[in-house]
């Protein structure tokens, strides 16, 4: 948890005033840490970004669609880009039955360039559908996701708790952690807004 500062001021007739409390600063890069309801954070994160594109914010990145399920090809999983609506598949067909992880890297890589784009357009927000397996092992979005960090753009994620210490070692511990409620995220959102004034 991150405790206020108190900034100590000397005592004594003249001196300056006592010890002020202050919030500490927003970070420009957050994660939601879901619990059990997955799919229901995926949600929050997708309702999230459209509403501050209905409110009229920039803002660029991919949400996950939510999974279908199917006897014959298993888990089909897609991301949406937020700004052309194009899909991309992300999931590969292993057979009946199976319950190894379907993540297609390749359809990962496809997708990084709804990122990349993202980069060089400097949006008010980029959303990331999730850091993962592929992200905690160096793949995946990561590259993408640290050249973000790196020029300053404000980014929104999903982590499951057991990839929270993989995020918190990635960005050096310089990332907020939210809850998957809206209103946590509209209020993350606007302190990062006022601070970009």
């Amino acid at each position: 948890m991150n405790w206020p500062m108190v900034i100590q001021c000397p005592e004594g007739p003249g001196m300056p005033m006592p010890p002020i409390a202050s919030e500490p600063a927003v970070r420009r890069v957050a994660a939601i840490v879901h619990g059990e309801d997955e799919q229901g954070t995926h949600r929050l994160l997708d309702t999230f970004a459209r509403e501050l594109l209905q409110r009229g914010h920039h803002v660029r990145g991919v949400v996950q669609k939510d999974a279908d399920y199917s006897v014959l090809t298993g888990k089909r999983m897609s991301l949406l880009d937020l700004d052309s609506g194009c899909s991309y598949p992300i999931s590969q067909d292993l057979g009946p039955g199976s319950t190894a992880c379907c993540l297609d890297p390749a359809g990962v890589a496809a997708a990084s360039v709804v990122l990349r784009r993202a980069l060089a357009e400097r949006p008010e927000l980029v959303v990331v559908n999730r850091f993962g397996v592929l992200e905690a092992e160096g793949s995946g979005f990561a590259a993408e996701l640290l050249a973000l960090m790196a020029d300053g753009v404000p980014v929104l994620t999903v982590v499951a708790p057991r990839f929270l210490a993989a995020w918190r070692a990635f960005t050096g511990d310089d990332a907020d952690e939210l809850p998957p409620q809206a209103e946590a995220l509209h209020d993350w959102f606007t302190r990062v807004a006022e601070r970009a004034r």
